[in-house]
């Protein structure tokens, strides 16, 4: 599928930088900055103009990375404490998505940007497409927001010309909590073996390796897998990810692996040395307590590699046998030893796992499904023709 006519795309997306750029001082890339750089450059691929607004981290205004361009909106230390919040972080945004001028702007995620990126547009009558990121953004009290964050999100939401959720679980809260009618955007990952067949993976017999991604904060619940690492020594646990948010928790984490032979903590990986991790892996082990869709699942299953998990984005793992759901320490372990000693009940699970990969999580699936989207936002909204509006020249920004 391929539009009839490109369009300007900007994705706004503050702490993307890291994922376009590569750079190695800026680690933390979440799932969120993945997708949208995995579907820009899809968009991009099909000849579409691609802009991101991200955060000032030195970088020059108008960037080009690759086929990308990159405006910068405001610097995270810069302004006085209780004024940044309106200039200039506010008037930062506002301003670096004027550069862009795109005939489409796109937010991922709840927060404040969704209110200030909802309103910019409404106001110069641009399209604006929100793409929730997470399962708590689809719920009325939208936990983790503060009070000012959650106003401005349930106003974006509201001005919002199209929502879009990774799961028909998503769609469904999305209508019961705020009467929103959401289209179903399958999140994606790139395809380690593309146009190829992946070699065939060995069912686990000895050296049973387990694989944890993410950060360490409460809602991963790292200690869940500590729990099965002492429960379970004759597994080993690679653990790729680290320490965010409050350092006491993620420090007495560490100290509790440090402690156990059969963990081994990798730190922070570059997202593009992750691959091999997943290869090694038999399992790959997810213990939140909430999440989206998440993409180590789908990296995961690219790679043939199965899911134990305490979620199930609409029941996919139980349902189409691409591993197997535990809600706590105790069923994980279970779950884990029925799945790697059956050597036939675990190569099944690998080869559904690719096989739900290729069939529903290619870039070029999401990317029909956005492009769709976003070309019928466009043709409804303003009257604009797409592209007919210029960025302005960089001599011009100052």
């Amino acid at each position: 599928m391929s539009a009839s006519r490109a369009f300007r795309i900007c994705f706004v997306a503050p702490g993307a930088y890291g994922a376009l750029s590569e750079r190695p001082d800026l680690r933390h890339i979440g799932g969120a900055e993945v997708q949208q750089l995995l579907l820009a450059r899809e968009l991009s691929r099909r000849g579409h103009d691609v802009n991101f607004v991200t955060l000032d981290h030195g970088q020059p205004d108008g960037e080009r990375l690759g086929e990308i361009r990159v405006f910068k909106a405001y610097r995270v230390e810069a302004g006085l404490p209780g004024l940044r919040f309106a200039h200039p972080r506010w008037s930062g945004l506002a301003a670096a998505m004027r550069r862009a001028a795109a005939d489409v702007y796109v937010q991922r995620g709840a927060g404040v940007e969704t209110g200030q990126v909802a309103a910019w547009c409404r106001l110069r009558r641009r399209p604006f497409l929100f793409a929730a990121a997470s399962d708590s953004n689809c719920e009325r009290a939208v936990p983790r927001l503060s009070a000012r964050e959650r106003l401005l999100y349930r106003l974006g939401l509201r001005f919002a010309r199209g929502v879009v959720c990774q799961s028909e679980h998503q769609r469904r809260r999305l209508r019961e909590s705020f009467g929103i009618e959401a289209t179903l955007a399958r999140s994606c990952a790139e395809d380690p073996c593309p146009g190829g067949v992946l070699p065939e993976r060995t069912p686990p017999h000895e050296g049973l390796r387990v694989l944890w991604v993410g950060r360490f904060s409460p809602e991963k619940r790292f200690e869940l897998a500590l729990e099965l690492a002492a429960r379970a020594p004759e597994l080993h646990i690679d653990v790729v990810g680290g320490r965010a948010g409050k350092a006491g928790y993620a420090e007495a984490l560490e100290r509790r692996a440090g402690a156990l032979p059969n963990v081994t903590l990798h730190g922070w990986i570059p997202h593009e040395r992750v691959g091999p991790h997943y290869e090694r892996a038999h399992v790959l082990l997810c213990t939140s307590a909430v999440e989206g869709f998440p993409n180590t699942f789908l990296e995961a299953w690219a790679r043939g590699t199965p899911s134990v998990s305490t979620v199930d984005p609409d029941g996919l793992i139980e349902r189409d046998g691409l591993g197997a759901v535990a809600a706590r320490a105790e069923g994980l372990h279970d779950a884990l030893g029925r799945l790697l000693r059956d050597p036939a009940r675990w190569a099944a699970a690998s080869r559904r796992a690719r096989r739900r990969f290729l069939d529903h999580h290619v870039p070029a699936r999401a990317g029909d499904t956005y492009e769709a989207v976003l070309g019928a936002l466009i043709t409804r909204g303003s009257g604009r023709t797409p592209g007919s509006e210029r960025a302005e020249p960089m001599e011009a920004r100052g």
